[in-house]
Formats: C-alpha cells, sequence, structure tokens
C-alpha cells in the first residue's frame, strides 16, 4: 500500500469523499519524462483534460512542458497555471467562434484543426482579426490502438480528424490561404495504449506521408503524435511511473525526422494518473442473500470511469487492520445501478467508517466529477 495513503488512515476527522494527490510521485514522474527524453526536437505538452488542479498544473507548468487544450477554458486555465501562449495547442472537434477568437487574440502556439470545415472558420476568423495563425491538420491514420471503444480515436471513420482521402483538400484550403500558416500535422490514435506496437504502426504511416508530400514541395516544420500512453491500473504500487524511455525510443527510432523538424507530444493520464486516489469513507456494510456490499460515500459523480468504461481500478481498504479477508461489491449511493465501482473485490474484513481507497484516479478522476443528485464536488488534499 502506497505510505502516503496509509498515513491518512490515522486522520478520523478527514473530509471525504476527498481526491488525495501524491505530488512526490508527480515530481517524479514529470523527472523521469526529462531525462526519457532523447533529443531537443522532442517537445512535451501536458493534456489538460487529464486533470486541471491549479497546483498540478503550476508543477507542470513550471518543468517547462506545454500545454495541450480542448476549450477556450482549459486555455485560459493553462494560462493562469503559468503556461506560455506559445506553448499551447488547440485540439477539439468542436470550436466556437468565441474560442477560435480567444486562441488569435493570445497568439497562441498552434490550432490543431480537425476538419476540413474547421479550417475555412479559423482562416475567417483570422482575416477578421486580421492576424495570420499556425495551424496543424489532424490526421486520421487509420491505426487500431485495440483499446476500448470509447477512447480509440484513429480510425478512418470518426468524429476526430481528417481522413486520408481529405487530407489533400485540407492541405490546398492551408496552403492558398493568406491567413493560415501550416505548421504541421497531428495525430492522436487513442488512450491507455499498453504496448509499443500501434506507435510503431504511426511512425511508419507518418514516414509514408511525409515522403509522398515532401516529393510535391510540401514539408512540414513540426509533427504532434498526440498521446495516448497507458498506465498500470492493477499494480500502481509496482508501476508508479510509466516507462518513458521505451515510449520515446519507439519514435526516436523509427521516426524518420527531417533536419529541423519538431516532434511534439501530449501526454495526459501517463503524468497524473498514478499520483490522484480517491479516499471515500463506507457508510453501510450490506449483507445481502448471496453478495456483500460494501457502500461508499463516493459514488460515479466523484469518479466516473467504472460506469461509463467498465474500467478497472484497484480499490484498497487502507484503514482495516483486519488479517481476514472478504469479498465485496464496491458501490457508490448514487440512485443508478451503474453506481459500481467493483464487483467480486477481495478486502481485508471491512466495517463502517473504514477508509477505501480508489487508486489511479488522477487523470480523469476530480475533472469530470458533477453535482448529480445534488451532490457536492469532492475535494483535494496534496502530500
Amino acid at each position: 500500500m502506497n505510505n502516503a495513503l496509509s498515513a491518512l488512515a490515522s486522520q478520523p476527522s478527514l473530509a471525504t469523499p476527498v481526491y488525495f494527490y501524491d505530488m512526490d510521485l508527480l515530481d517524479r514522474t514529470i523527472n523521469a519524462i526529462r531525462q526519457a527524453i532523447p533529443s531537443d526536437s522532442f517537445h512535451v505538452h501536458y493534456a489538460l483534460k487529464a486533470n486541471v488542479e491549479p497546483l498540478i498544473l503550476s508543477r507542470i507548468a513550471q518543468a517547462g512542458f506545454g500545454a495541450d487544450s480542448v476549450s477556450g477554458g482549459e486555455i485560459r486555465m493553462a494560462l493562469d497555471a503559468g503556461f506560455r501562449p506559445a506553448d499551447i495547442v488547440y485540439a477539439g472537434v468542436g470550436k466556437t467562434d468565441a474560442e477560435i477568437d480567444l486562441g488569435i487574440s493570445l497568439e497562441i502556439g498552434c490550432f490543431n484543426a480537425e476538419s476540413v470545415e474547421e479550417l475555412a472558420v479559423i482562416a475567417e476568423r483570422a482575416r477578421l482579426a486580421a492576424k495570420k495563425v499556425s495551424v496543424a491538420l489532424r490526421v486520421n491514420p487509420d491505426i487500431d490502438a485495440h483499446t476500448h471503444h470509447y477512447i480509440t480515436t484513429g480510425l478512418a471513420e470518426n468524429k476526430f480528424g481528417i481522413s486520408m482521402e481529405r487530407l489533400e483538400s485540407a492541405l490546398q484550403l492551408v496552403t492558398r490561404s493568406e491567413w493560415l500558416s501550416l505548421k504541421g500535422l497531428h495525430f492522436h490514435i487513442g488512450s491507455q495504449i499498453t504496448t509499443m506496437e500501434p506507435y510503431r504502426i504511426l511512425c511508419e504511416r507518418i514516414n509514408s506521408l511525409q515522403h509522398h508530400y515532401a516529393s510535391k514541395g510540401i514539408l512540414f516544420d513540426s509533427i504532434n503524435v498526440g498521446g495516448g500512453l497507458g498506465i498500470d491500473y492493477e499494480h500502481p504500487d509496482a508501476e508508479p511511473i510509466p516507462d518513458f524511455a521505451a515510449y520515446f525510443n519507439v519514435f526516436d527510432r523509427y521516426l524518420e525526422l527531417r533536419p529541423g523538424q519538431e516532434l511534439h507530444f501530449e501526454l495526459g493520464r501517463s503524468i497524473v494518473a498514478q499520483c490522484g486516489s480517491l479516499v471515500s469513507r463506507v457508510l453501510y456494510m450490506k449483507h445481502g442473500l448471496e453478495k456483500d456490499f460494501v457502500i461508499l460515500d463516493a459514488g460515479f459523480t466523484d469518479l466516473i470511469r467504472p460506469a461509463l468504461y467498465g474500467a478497472h481500478h484497484l480499490i484498497e481498504n487502507i484503514s482495516s487492520r483486519s488479517d481476514r479477508k472478504a469479498v465485496y461489491d464496491v458501490v457508490g449511493p448514487i440512485c443508478e445501478s451503474s453506481d459500481t465501482f467493483g464487483e467480486k473485490i477481495e478486502l481485508p474484513e471491512t466495517q463502517r467508517g473504514d477508509l477505501i481507497a480508489i487508486r489511479s484516479a488522477g487523470a480523469y478522476g476530480s475533472v469530470m466529477a458533477m453535482q448529480y443528485n445534488g451532490r457536492q464536488l469532492p475535494g483535494a488534499i496534496f502530500g
């Protein structure tokens, strides 16, 4: 069990549910990324959609990373945390005119455009502002990353990105516009990817595209390969920091960068997931006919991933001192049958008042919390 979490068990008045963030682990993760980067041409942007706690954002900004945002709100959060406008990239399939205008006025580093139609709107907003803006084209390379269908984003036909068949027309629109400056190509093939093979295939697709367009005299200043690197949800203490060296090595080995070309990454989950845990208190032990239930004061309003994706998180009783084990369904208080964190979970013998930690919840946890059933949003403490 994580030592920082164990210390919480000595706080009987701890207000729950609450997110606990191990800032030492966050710092070690950031340092591991910096040490694993093999070249000055590699640039890491933090994907704000994973977690926007101000203290976490400022720590990542201080490390010199850029920001990957998907809304005007995230752009403002990035600026408030200390990210430079020039280091902000802005993706998303549904940018509003106001959000585009915000990015233009702040002179952010790049818009990652996801459709030909969006490019036309960005060009028009740039014309109205009398400012030339940098754009990268998000391309769907049609690679199956073998993740949950809700978080697979690189297939040929989904709402994200520009298909290979429409890339030519998108490039023509950019190169003919006096208000758009072509910065590069952008890719993102999915999330929670735990093998390197999809990234190797991505490198091959990018190499092929670059060769094709170089023969036509079209060169790209940068390539953005997105993120998606997964974590070990089953063994967070044994594998607290992903193998960033292996991840970067795939691109260093297989991607044929041109002289002076930059390579950008958009990492989110792999930076913050393991440092965060949702801590909850046991409200009731319910003994059914065939099951025993641990009913928590946390629900899917605080951590929606299990209900939304069927996602697995390690669940630990951090306060029980019992040597005896029992099997439980661990559920929340929400008036929905999907409000279940795990079934047939073996825990130390558990009782009312015990503290339960749901691990690896630093990404897509608090940032997706809601107030359904009139519930308060969970708090946060930092250790």
